[in-house]
């Protein structure tokens, strides 16, 4: 393994693993890293649906404008080409608000796309004044009453020690059910996968701050063109293998040895023993400490890990024989379904002979075992059908050729309160032993971009003991002047 004295060992090829061994491996670090999968990319990744031969992604992933690290990394290995921009979203509701009487003789379909667009010409954050001026399903009074909650949203500091649920503290603030289920919920269930019920306020701040308020064009969504699969396996197995880096696949670590408050070593799964003294586990966070031994000095200050809960996130996968909509995606309100991706247009090129679009429901904990209320995969799949009716009529006169429905369970971690006691930092108390993964603490939720930050803090904290210290973080974007003065950010 060569010279153990300057050589990184990294457990996982996920996100956090791969920026952490592409940013050590760029600096002159021997890097090794282990992947018990035959694939990288952790929880982004695929598989090939047998009947339609078609990659699926276990998950939908998407990026933010606000995503900078993640953004940045994907530039880094060449694979930025492979994300769409978004620069205008498409939200599903109500064809009009319960309380607008004016609208009675407006079509009688039930719902309505509105479209979300920035200006382009007023600065942040009037700039999403046309956009949320937009949302025909709320009424003039609630938009009033949604723009106050933001304001209070972004304004209030907040006591991690004693911070509400998002739930309660909208209803403290006098915010409306509509307005809740129409705004708050639709966005921040699927940025989050938890419901308000279970969302802390720091987290929900987060994201209305960083993704919306903060800059311009923070809030635009990057959508992936190629199966996950494809994105993260091999431009950058390739990427890592001309730095000299060794990818191994199939290679699972049993356990890191730990002698003396020091890393040794790791033994391999096939009873193999290979000597170093710097580890990065980059797995998550139910899996860290199975891969420690059972004491050592500093194992306490981990386990907090075993409390961290996760959150569901269930994908029904439908192949029409025609086109029900031309959009590329959209967002329900009040609906079981809460994003629609439109596969065929979002791949390019699209090798799909069907029409196959991608629904996604997060935080489907109603939806696992007991929680289904009797109902079974096929029911469910049904009424997600029934509302694309509802929707776009065309998908009842389009015959629905192959469906399937996935559960990643362990999606997220679940962003309750009180949760950022339980990350750890990257840096342990042990000599040699570093972690990356989201669930480590980085200041974001369960993203691609706390991932990515994760990896970039390990090898940070690594770099810094091998004397080569170096910031390697992006400074945060400039906020704008007038969000500034209106939100004090």
């Amino acid at each position: 393994m060569g010279d153990k004295n300057s050589e990184a060992v990294i457990i996982g090829g996920g996100l956090a693993g791969l920026a952490c061994a592409v940013t050590l491996a760029d600096r002159g670090v021997s890097v090794s890293l282990f992947e018990s999968r035959p694939r990288l990319g952790g929880r982004a990744s695929s598989f090939e649906d047998k009947q339609t031969q078609a990659l699926i992604d276990n998950c939908q992933h998407v990026s933010m404008g606000c995503c900078e690290e993640f953004n940045r990394f994907c530039q880094t290995v060449g694979i930025s080409y492979c994300f769409r921009r978004e620069k205008q979203l498409y939200f599903v509701g109500p064809a009009k608000s319960n309380n607008d009487l004016s609208a009675s003789n407006e079509s009688r379909a039930r719902f309505k796309v509105n479209s979300f667009a920035a200006s382009s010409w007023l600065p942040a954050p009037l700039h999403l004044l046309p956009a949320f001026g937009g949302l025909s399903y709320l009424s003039i009074q609630e938009k009033m009453e949604l723009v106050r909650g933001l304001k209070r949203l972004a304004r209030i500091p907040v006591d991690f020690n004693n911070e509400p649920t998002m739930a309660e503290w909208l209803a403290d603030q006098g915010q409306s059910q509509n307005v809740i289920n129409r705004f708050w919920n639709v966005v921040l269930v699927s940025a989050l996968s938890e419901s308000l019920e279970r969302i802390s306020l720091s987290h929900a701040q987060k994201v209305f701050v960083d993704g919306f308020l903060r800059a311009r064009d923070n809030w635009q969504v990057l959508i992936p063109t190629v199966p996950l699969e494809q994105l993260y396996g091999d431009v950058i197995l390739r990427r890592l293998e001309q730095k000299q880096a060794k990818v191994h696949l199939q290679t699972g670590v049993e356990r890191v040895q730990i002698e003396a408050g020091k890393v040794v070593g790791v033994q391999l799964r096939d009873g193999q023993d290979l000597s170093c003294e710097r580890v990065i586990i980059a797995v998550p966070h139910q899996r860290v400490l199975s891969l420690l031994p059972d004491t050592f000095k500093g194992r306490e200050s981990l386990e907090s890990v075993e409390q961290i809960e996760a959150a569901p996130i269930t994908s029904v996968h439908l192949w029409f024989d025609r086109e029900i909509t031309e959009l590329p995606h959209a967002v329900f309100v009040d609906c079981l379904s809460q994003w629609m991706f439109n596969r065929s247009r979002i791949m390019q090129p699209s090798s799909e002979t069907d029409f196959y679009y991608q629904i996604v429901i997060s935080a489907s904990h109603h939806l696992r075992g007991e929680e289904r209320q009797g109902r079974s995969q096929k029911e469910i799949i049904a009424e997600v059908v029934e509302e694309l009716s509802q929707i776009w009529p065309e998908t009842r006169r389009a015959k629905l050729i192959h469906s399937r429905m996935v559960t990643e369970h362990q999606a997220v971690f679940s962003v309750q309160p009180g949760i950022e006691e339980l990350r750890p930092s990257q840096r342990t108390d042990v000599s040699g032993l570093y972690l990356a993964g989201d669930w480590t603490s980085t200041g974001w939720p369960a993203t691609m971009e706390g991932a990515v930050r994760s990896g970039l803090k390990a090898a940070e904290f690594l770099l810094d003991d091998l004397g080569q210290g170096e910031s390697l973080l992006l400074q945060q974007t400039q906020t704008g002047i007038l969000s500034k003065i209106l939100f004090r950010l």
